[in-house]
């Protein structure tokens, strides 16, 4: 399990993540001081079959909230396998609530949708964005904001545990495996 810790003048986050070994009862831990998104977080994780523990704290609801999904998308891509299958597809009913979600997380950015709160649409685009996956999110049915909202969090979770279960036998790419490194040009 890695730890990614990031810190600004705003808030420090740190996130550790692991796929879990006996997906449904994972381990998930999560404190942001902000109820409602400790409980979707704590969704998504479990959904998409992840275990660990997300810390953070900050000025401003939007910061944190925003600086948790960056952080969160850079630890779920480390604990990707290299082998992933890649792509996922889930749409989920709540109640009155129907929401569709499909990723790719083949390293290209991408994100359309619109969940009824800007708030947490801008925390689905942000964790797309550090995860470099393109995710479609689709609101079908619903009146209702919480069931909405969580419904959109189970089914992002549930295309994230497809997108990134081991594929076995190689890459899902007929690019190969992306290579990046850093370099100190001194």
């Amino acid at each position: 399990m890695k730890k990614i810790v990031r810190k600004t003048k705003e808030t420090r986050v740190e996130v550790s993540l692991a796929r879990s070994s006996a997906p449904g009862l994972s381990s998930v831990e999560v404190s942001t001081g902000l109820p409602f998104y400790d409980h979707m977080l704590s969704t998504l994780l479990k959904y998409a079959g992840l275990e660990g523990r997300v810390r953070a704290e900050g000025d401003l609801t939007h910061h944190v909230m925003e600086d948790v999904a960056i952080t969160l998308g850079r630890a779920v891509r480390a604990a990707m396998p290299e082998a992933a299958a890649r792509f996922g597809e889930r749409t989920i009913p709540m109640d009155d609530a129907l929401v569709h979600a499909v990723i790719d997380a083949g390293g290209r950015f991408h994100f359309a949708g619109k969940l009824p709160s800007r708030l947490y649409t801008h925390v689905l685009r942000s964790f797309a964005g550090s995860l470099g996956a393109t995710l479609h999110v689709r609101v079908l049915a619903g009146e209702d904001r919480h069931h909405i909202i969580e419904a959109g969090f189970k089914a992002v979770g549930l295309a994230l545990r497809q997108a990134t279960s081991d594929a076995g036998g190689g890459v899902f790419s007929l690019k190969g495996s992306e290579q990046i490194t850093e370099e100190d040009p001194g």
